[in-house]
């Protein structure tokens, strides 16, 4: 169902992606990714379209996440590239039209921007409303729902200042603008995307629209069990606060962090997490971007060529694409599995106990402790010296422990 939604969508994808190449001149002309006049024109002509529908497709194609906008120019989405392959990838471009459907449609011009904003917020318990109801429900039952809301969303915005009060100025009694008009627009942008059915007085939620809804349902009620409470702590409070569970325990805290907020926003927080200077961190962060999966993976690709991040990025995307994760590491090189090993031995450094740390030398992937020191030493992760004087004052075979401690003063003396 989801499929042939955005079929239309996906076709005139294709086409931009076949027809106009990527960073082809032509294909958007105003800063925003719309498509150019020309390039809509022989859209419709190639594909037996009007220009309007090709303009609609292509907007549905954005909103959906088949077609990606990069400052002035859009490119085909990871969605578009897995439309063959994975049908949740094309399941999760449905979702993200759903939840753009105020887009979708063009709202009413002679409403206030405000008035229209309190119906998007309310908008969601009258989908709850649809969705408990499973059938049809006539419009006017609605109208009432939505009146109700909108008059709570307006008294929880009331703020009655501290102290005694001036009596107020007579005021003529404000005329609040009709609702009815406000939510046939929202109800006909719902239909638009394939949320709902609506006509002859009475809406119903599609089979698909009413698996959004509860989908969202679900995800609030996780939310409200996060396990250990991080769900309103910023990612690296939340990474820090699930550093001590248990991976299950973790993962589902993870969870529910990321249901009670929007998917990119929380992908660009647990980035910003991976770059900082506690590796105990960057190591969750991809951890709890596993949890998020596919839509992680632009950005995910996009740090990929960032040194600090560039092997767990690597790892990421390759159980992405289905490698075992006994197996992952194979799409390291020898300097990357080093500075990998590093990193993590600077976490367990930082936050293990010193066991932890000497256990971590049979993770390494040379085959000595003589050669894991020289090719430690040459790969320049920032914590080498850190790490190896912590291993040299853990090991408890002394001779070992001096040459560990040699490695860590000619690093940081420069010497060899």
């Amino acid at each position: 169902m989801a499929r042939s939604q955005l079929a239309a969508a996906a076709r005139v994808a294709r086409w931009a992606d076949a027809a106009l190449g990527p960073g082809s001149d032509g294909a958007t002309a105003d800063g925003k990714a719309t498509l150019a006049d020309a390039t809509a024109e022989r859209a419709a002509r190639d594909l037996g379209l009007t220009v309007a529908q090709v303009r609609a497709d292509w907007d549905t194609a954005r909103l959906a996440g088949l077609v990606e906008v990069h400052g002035d120019s859009a490119r085909p989405g990871w969605r578009l590239r897995a439309w063959n392959r994975d049908d949740s990838a094309v399941l999760r471009g449905w979702v993200a039209l759903f939840d753009a459907w105020s887009l979708a449609h063009a709202e009413p011009a002679d409403h206030e921007p405000a008035a229209v904003a309190e119906v998007v917020s309310a908008m969601p318990q009258v989908l709850s409303f649809l969705q408990l109801s499973a059938g049809p429900v006539p419009v006017d039952q609605l109208l009432d729902l939505l009146e109700q809301r909108v008059t709570e969303l307006r008294t929880e915005r009331c703020e009655i200042p501290y102290g005694p009060q001036p009596e107020p100025a007579q005021q003529p009694e404000a005329v609040d603008a009709p609702l009815a008009p406000l939510l046939d627009w929202a109800l006909h942008a719902l239909a638009s995307v394939g949320a709902l059915t609506y006509g002859s007085g009475q809406a119903t939620l599609t089979p698909l629209g009413s698996w959004a809804v509860w989908v969202k349902l679900e995800q609030i009620c996780v939310a409200a069990q996060s396990p250990a409470g991080n769900i309103e702590v910023a990612a690296d409070e939340m990474l820090r606060g699930c550093a001590q569970l248990r991976p299950n325990a973790a993962r589902a805290e993870y969870r529910a962090w990321l249901a009670a907020r929007p998917v990119g926003s929380a992908v660009t927080e647990l980035i910003a997490a991976a770059r900082g200077d506690d590796a105990l961190l960057r190591g969750l962060a991809f951890e709890a971007l596993r949890v998020v999966g596919a839509p992680a993976e632009p950005d995910v690709s996009a740090v990929a060529d960032e040194p600090t991040l560039r092997p767990y990025a690597l790892l990421w995307l390759a159980e992405h694409d289905g490698v075992d994760p006994e197996d992952a590491h194979e799409v390291l090189t020898r300097e990357e599995a080093t500075w990998l090993w590093v990193d993590t031995a600077a976490a367990v450094a930082d936050h293990g106990e010193a066991p932890m740390l000497v256990r971590h030398l049979e993770s390494a992937v040379q085959p000595t402790v003589p050669l894991l020191l020289e090719e430690v030493q040459a790969v320049g992760h920032p914590r080498t010296v850190q790490v190896l004087v912590a291993l040299a004052a853990a090991h408890p075979d002394p001779a070992l422990a001096k040459a560990v401690r040699r490695a860590a003063f000619q690093v940081h003396t420069g010497g060899s």
